[in-house]
C-alpha cells in the first residue's frame, strides 16, 4: 500500500457526482449552451483575433497573478505584443508571462494540427519545464522533474516526493478511463468536467517543486480546448479562480478535508465558468452591435453620396463613429477633437463645417443634438433584434 493511502485517502482517482445537486447540472447545460453559441457566431477575422487576445490576456494575467505576479493586465497585453519593455528587477515576472503565452498558443496550435491530445506525465512535465524556464528558483527546483523533497503548500501537506511518479499516471490514466466510460455526456461536458478535475488533483499531488498550480491551469485549458472550447472560452476558468482567488484557496482546502468531496469544488468553477460565458457573450455582442452600426452609418451616408463628396462623406462617417465610441453625450466643443483623425479633418474647418456635419448626421438619424452636446444613436440598432415580451419590474 503506497503511503499516500494512509496519509491522503482523499485521492481515491474517480468522479462521483451522485450526490451533485440541480444546479450543478444545470450550469453544466449552461456551459456547453453558452460554448455553443460562442463557436457558432462569425466574427471576422480582426474582431475574432481581437476577442482572443483581450481573453488571452486576462487569461495569462490572472494565471500568473496568482502565483504573485505584479503585471497588470494592461501589461500584459503590451508583452503579448512585444511592446513592454521591463527593469531589470521586474524581468523574471515577463519572463513569467512569456512562458505561460507561449505554452498556451503551442497548446491550441498543437491541438488544431493533431486534432487530439494525449494525456500523460511527459506531457504535464512538459509544461512545467516550460513554465518555469528561465525563472530563478531554488536550488532544488528542476523545471520538469518531480520533486525529491517534502513540501508544504500553507496549511495543506502534499503526498511524499516518493509517491509523485505513480499519483501523476495514476491520474492519467483515470483520465483516459473517465472520459471512454463517462456515457451519457457530451464531448464538451466531459472536456469541462475532467479539465476541472485534473486541476483540482495536481494541485492535490503537488508533483513538481515549482509551478504546480500554473501547470495545472495549463493541463485544464488543455483539456478544455480538445472537448471543443472556444480558445477565448478556455482562458475563463484561470480568471475566475484569480478574482476569487480567497475562495479558490478554501474550496481546495475543503475539498481535501471533506474525504475527498469534489462536487462543491466543481461547482464553485462551474459557477465561475458560467459568469465568465455571460460577460464573454456581451463583449460579443458589443462586437456585433459595432458591427451592425458601422454598417447602418456605412449605407445612410453612401445613399447621401450624390449630394456629398467623398472627403465629406468621410469626414461625416469618422465623425459619428468617434461619436459611437462614447457612452455619454459630448460637449459640442470638444466634438471636433474627439480623436486625432477628427481633429486633423476639422483644423483648417470652420465651426459652420462642424455644425453642418453634425445637422446632416441628425437629419439621418444616426445622432442626436442637444443643447449640451450630441451623442450617436446606436440604439437605434435595437430594432433589428427579435421582439419579445418585457419583464414587468
Amino acid at each position: 500500500m503506497g503511503t499516500y493511502e494512509r496519509t491522503h485517502p482523499w485521492l481515491k482517482f474517480e468522479i462521483d457526482l451522485r450526490s451533485a445537486p440541480a444546479p450543478f447540472w444545470m450550469a453544466l447545460g449552461e456551459i456547453r449552451s453558452n460554448c455553443e453559441h460562442i463557436a457558432g457566431v462569425p466574427l471576422g477575422k480582426e474582431i475574432a483575433d481581437q476577442l482572443y487576445s483581450l481573453y488571452l490576456t486576462r487569461g495569462v494575467q490572472a494565471t500568473t497573478a496568482i502565483e504573485g505576479n505584479t503585471l497588470t493586465e494592461e501589461q500584459v497585453r503590451k508583452r503579448i505584443e512585444g511592446d513592454l519593455a521591463l527593469s531589470p528587477s521586474l524581468a523574471y515576472q515577463g519572463r513569467e508571462v512569456d512562458n505561460i503565452i507561449k505554452a498556451c498558443n503551442s497548446i491550441l496550435e498543437g491541438l488544431v494540427s493533431k486534432k487530439t491530445a494525449e494525456i500523460s506525465s511527459d506531457l504535464i512535465k512538459s509544461f512545467n519545464k516550460v513554465v518555469l524556464a528561465g525563472l530563478p528558483l531554488d536550488e532544488k527546483v528542476v523545471p520538469g522533474e518531480i520533486r525529491k523533497t517534502s513540501v508544504t503548500v500553507g496549511p495543506y501537506r502534499p503526498p511524499l516526493p516518493e509517491d509523485c511518479e505513480y499519483l501523476l499516471d495514476r491520474l492519467c490514466s483515470s483520465l483516459k478511463i473517465e472520459f471512454e466510460h463517462a456515457d451519457g455526456f457530451d464531448p464538451l461536458s466531459k472536456s469541462v468536467l475532467l479539465a476541472v478535475w485534473a486541476h483540482l488533483y495536481i494541485a492535490w499531488i503537488h508533483p513538481f517543486g515549482d509551478g504546480n498550480g500554473r501547470t495545472a491551469r495549463l493541463v485544464e485549458f488543455m483539456l478544455l480546448i480538445e472537448g471543443g472550447v472556444p480558445a477565448p472560452a478556455a482562458h475563463l476558468l484561470s480568471n475566475h479562480y484569480n478574482q476569487t482567488r480567497s475562495t479558490y484557496y478554501m474550496e481546495l482546502d475543503r475539498a481535501s478535508h471533506s474525504g475527498g468531496d469534489i462536487v462543491p469544488f466543481f461547482q464553485y468553477a462551474l459557477q465561475g465558468f458560467v459568469d465568465g460565458l455571460k460577460n464573454q457573450l456581451d463583449d460579443i455582442r458589443r462586437y456585433q452591435h459595432r458591427i451592425i452600426w458601422h454598417d447602418l452609418v456605412g449605407n445612410a451616408l453612401k445613399a447621401e453620396e450624390e449630394r456629398e463628396s467623398a472627403q465629406v462623406r468621410t469626414r461625416q462617417l469618422e465623425l459619428v463613429l468617434a461619436l459611437s465610441e462614447r457612452t455619454e453625450e459630448v460637449p459640442l466643443a470638444e466634438i471636433s477633437l474627439l480623436t486625432p483623425t477628427i481633429a486633423k479633418a476639422y483644423a483648417t474647418k470652420t465651426r459652420k463645417t462642424l455644425s453642418r456635419d453634425l445637422n446632416v448626421l441628425s437629419e439621418l438619424g444616426l445622432i442626436e443634438i442637444t443643447r449640451k452636446g450630441a451623442r450617436a444613436l446606436t440604439e437605434t440598432i435595437r430594432a433589428f433584434l427579435p421582439e419579445k415580451k418585457q419583464r414587468q419590474s
